[in-house]
């Protein structure tokens, strides 16, 4: 497999199934923050720790995923070639899955009535980071179903996917013993 192309030296790239694209597509943008977040993932795993080391092997089931995500959002709908990977069946396994790690990250973790800060540890910072990075991810999906038909199934785990990322920032903080700082809602600590 070459890893050059050519095709970029334009401005295009190729999707699945040969369809050219420009570089700054919707399609393009979608997937390349699903790329991005995977990039991110791989980081944040190198600095979990032994204390986090449950979180390393969901966070590699989490990669696999994504790659399917982003092979499903650069697949048009009409390529007779290709098939959606994230069929319902597996989404729906996956998002149970998801769901069920956020219900244990949240029972162990102190509850919370307030919006909290992103920060703590560099994991749970790290944490937060693919949270926000979801989100955009999200809303680039969002804007590119307004325009072409996709995969609906990649949104619905995106979607939980950042629910998933915030529970385990506040679980790696638990962890560590950290405790999570509140938002001050509006009231200033230093006065004049």
């Amino acid at each position: 497999m070459k890893i050059y192309t050519r095709h970029g030296d334009k401005g295009n790239t190729q999707l699945i199934g040969s369809s050219m694209v420009s570089k700054d597509d919707n399609r393009v943008e979608a997937y390349g923050t699903v790329d991005e977040l995977n990039s991110w993932i791989g980081y944040t795993r190198s600095v979990l720790g032994s204390q986090l080391a449950t979180l390393d092997s969901e966070l590699e089931e989490i990669q696999q995923l994504l790659f399917d995500i982003g092979r499903d959002l650069a697949t048009l709908s009409d390529d007779k070639k290709h098939d959606y990977f994230f069929t319902d069946a597996i989404c729906k396994k996956q998002t149970q899955w998801l769901e069920d790690a956020i219900d244990r990250y949240v029972e162990a973790a102190p509850a919370i009535d307030r919006f909290i800060l992103p920060g703590g540890t560099p994991q749970s910072a790290a944490l937060h980071v693919a949270r926000t990075v979801t989100r955009r991810a999200e809303r680039q999906i969002v804007t590119l179903q307004k325009q072409s038909e996709i995969n609906p199934n990649t949104l619905v785990f995106i979607n939980r996917l950042s629910d998933y990322f915030f529970a385990a920032a506040r679980f790696a903080n638990y962890t560590a013993g950290i405790q999570d700082v509140t938002y001050r809602n509006g009231n200033p600590v230093f006065k004049k």
